[in-house]
């Protein structure tokens, strides 16, 4: 789930307009576009990638290692799977309002293959210097450079104000990975934490969580063991019960996904918890008293 330089991507929905202009900038970055898929447009160039009509066309043609979804919710579901018979091993899946027996029926064909789903609903993965996939500014300077910090987030347009952040104080990032905020994911935060924990380049990580769910929690108990340093926000701190804020994952339901509850957990867990997302940086550079990374 970490995007890695050479890693040779396919763009599902590549000539609709969010495709288009999405690959342009993963192209822009060195991200390697080697196929699109639309089953009308099969046989063209578009962009200077070919198309072709299936995932599991294109990879018959050439290896695939992360396809992005840029298909609309009905349509989704038919995509994704197309892509998990393809072989692909890593489906970054933006799109929201997904029908939930879709999630339901993809997730089933996961069980068996060797792919895995970043999302649904997600902004997608950065690595800098390297290259995106997704929605994510990866190709702008001054929202992501270079660096040793690892970001999480559910949330694409907090996780990029804790990149712009990261940057401004010259401390960069590792890898950026956008879990997604809808009710049942792929890629949970314990799964990216731990991603970025196995991670060489990666020496000190931010997590950005939301109320609703108790995937915090879930990393919290992994966080309990990591040497790593790692601190938090949690969005949503004044937040009313049963009411969903922003993500469809965002709603406390019976006690459970609280802001009190993701916050305890992680501070048990030795983990610094930030009350506005400024206070990242602060507790980065003075807590920790870490240099700054300089570009490489």
């Amino acid at each position: 789930m970490i995007y890695r330089r050479g890693q040779k991507v396919l763009v599902q929905g590549i000539t609709g307009k969010q495709g288009s202009f999405w690959t342009e900038k993963m192209k822009e970055m060195g991200t390697d576009v080697v196929a699109g898929v639309n089953p009308k447009r099969a046989g063209e160039s578009h962009l200077g990638v070919p198309v072709f009509k299936s995932a599991v066309d294109a990879a018959k043609q050439t290896p695939c290692d992360i396809s992005v979804i840029f298909i609309p919710p009905t349509m989704a579901k038919e995509a994704i799977i197309d892509a998990i018979d393809a072989g692909v091993g890593t489906i970054v899946a933006l799109t929201e309002h997904i029908p939930g027996h879709d999630v339901l029926e993809i997730f089933a064909r996961l069980k068996n293959s060797k792919s895995r789903i970043v999302g649904p609903n997600t902004a997608g993965i950065v690595t800098p210097g390297e290259g995106f996939v997704g929605i994510m500014p990866g190709h702008n300077s001054n929202i992501f450079m270079p660096g040793d910090t690892g970001v999480i987030s559910r949330s694409g347009s907090l996780g990029t104000l804790m990149c712009l952040n990261l940057t401004r104080a010259k401390l960069g990032q590792s890898a950026f990975i956008g879990i997604g905020g809808d009710p049942i994911i792929g890629t949970t935060t314990r799964d990216a934490l731990e991603a970025l924990d196995r991670d060489e380049r990666t020496k000190r990580i931010v997590l950005v969580g939301e109320i609703g769910g108790a995937m915090e929690e879930d990393a919290a108990e992994y966080a309990r063991g990591m040497k790593k340093p790692i601190v938090s926000f949690i969005a949503g701190r004044s937040s009313p019960p049963d009411k969903k804020m922003g993500h469809a994952g965002a709603i406390v339901t019976g006690g459970r996904g609280g802001y009190a509850t993701k916050r305890a957990a992680l501070e048990k867990a030795g983990v610094r918890v930030a009350d506005t997302p400024a206070q990242i940086t602060a507790f980065l550079l003075d807590s920790f008293e870490l240099p700054a990374v300089a570009h490489r």
